[in-house]
């Protein structure tokens, strides 16, 4: 499997853990993450959260118990996940999913840290108006 980025690490396993909602994935450079459905939903790469520019980011929320139903390639460099709560919409490629396993604690930190200036609680229902998404600042 090739990635967008020449030389990138790509999968050598993709696994995904319904029970405890993770997708688990190998690298070929030796590196594997468990990385929840939640964190993936909630830092979806999708124009529906990221929007289409600065300040059109969607805060994500009451994504806790978020499952993925199915997983579709997307040609050599990534997948799309269809998540239970009906979003189907973002790509995430290797180096995408290789950042959200490598930096798992920094992108938690960033949606607590979003969630706080919102307001919000993170099982709460989806807000009217959203907030700044993962990677957003």
């Amino acid at each position: 499997m090739a990635g967008l980025t020449p030389g990138a690490p790509t999968p050598t396993a993709l696994t995904l853990h319904g029970r405890s909602r993770v997708l688990e994935i190998a690298f070929s450079d030796g590196a594997s993450f468990r990385i929840p459905f939640e964190l993936m939903r909630v830092c979806s790469p999708s124009a529906e959260v990221q929007g289409h520019g600065p300040g059109q980011e969607t805060l994500q929320t009451g994504k806790r118990a978020v499952g993925v139903v199915a997983l579709e390639p997307v040609g050599h460099y990534g997948v799309k996940p269809v998540f239970s709560d009906g979003h189907d919409t973002g790509i995430y490629t290797w180096d995408y999913l290789y950042d959200l396993g490598a930096r798992q604690d920094h992108h938690w930190a960033d949606y607590e840290a979003r969630l706080a200036a919102a307001g919000r609680d993170r099982d709460a229902p989806m807000p009217e108006r959203g907030a700044p998404a993962c990677g957003s600042h």
